[in-house]
């Protein structure tokens, strides 16, 4: 499966020093329509050994690339596995934040139109079909799919096998696409073991060094 994803922007990384803002995790609007589960219960368990300064020190440190209208509303274009495992953990929990883009309109559909056309909407459900429309998109992180093939991608970037490309929109969405067009073993977000081999091979071939974050054999 090739996705049909709009060329995209890069996401413009916070400035050194610049302000950040602390918004509740439960406002933001999320720009994609899955995570991996897996991800999230591995963030899950890093939290639950932190307190609650530590967590503030850390969030801190990944503030979230946000989109503002003009009423106040927030879209977040970024971090939605980190975040998804706080608010499980913490409903009431805030995270940190950088202005990338605020639209001068009160309407959340001009909103994903100016998003759609900077290639910050992820359109494509757990199974990997789409695009749908933007208003498939939920209203919160808690509505979000899963994927297992964005868990499978995960694993392979947290193995070294691939390298980070945080400024590239739906870096690991794109992986997971590639992935699902080469034939794997059965698998879910619960038992990502009988696909590793194979997608490590995959992802380490000349194939897939189209790919951003493509490391080639070690």
């Amino acid at each position: 499966m090739a996705l049909r994803l709009p060329p995209y922007q890069p996401l413009p990384a916070p400035s050194e020093g610049g302000e950040l803002l602390e918004v509740p995790i439960g406002q933001l609007r999320p720009t994609q329509l899955c995570i991996g589960l897996a991800e999230v219960r591995s963030r899950l368990r890093d939290f639950s050994t932190e307190d609650a300064r530590e967590r503030r020190s850390y969030l801190g440190t990944k503030p979230v690339p946000l989109v503002r209208n003009r009423s106040g509303d927030v879209w977040m274009v970024d971090r939605h596995h980190r975040l998804r495992a706080l608010i499980e953990m913490d409903p009431g929990a805030t995270a940190f934040g950088y202005v990338v883009l605020e639209l001068d309109t009160d309407d959340h559909q001009q909103v994903l139109d100016a998003l759609h056309q900077r290639g910050w909407l992820y359109l494509y459900d757990g199974r990997g079909l789409g695009p749908l429309s933007p208003s498939a998109l939920p209203d919160q992180l808690t509505g979000l799919q899963d994927d297992p093939y964005r868990s499978l991608v995960w694993k392979l970037k947290k193995e070294g096998v691939l390298a980070p490309a945080p400024l590239i929109p739906f870096h690991e969405f794109r992986w997971g696409a590639w992935l699902r067009s080469r034939p794997l073993p059965p698998f879910s977000s619960d038992q990502l073991d009988p696909a590793l081999p194979r997608a490590r091979a995959l992802a380490r071939s000349a194939a897939a060094s189209h790919l951003a974050g493509w490391k080639g054999t070690p």
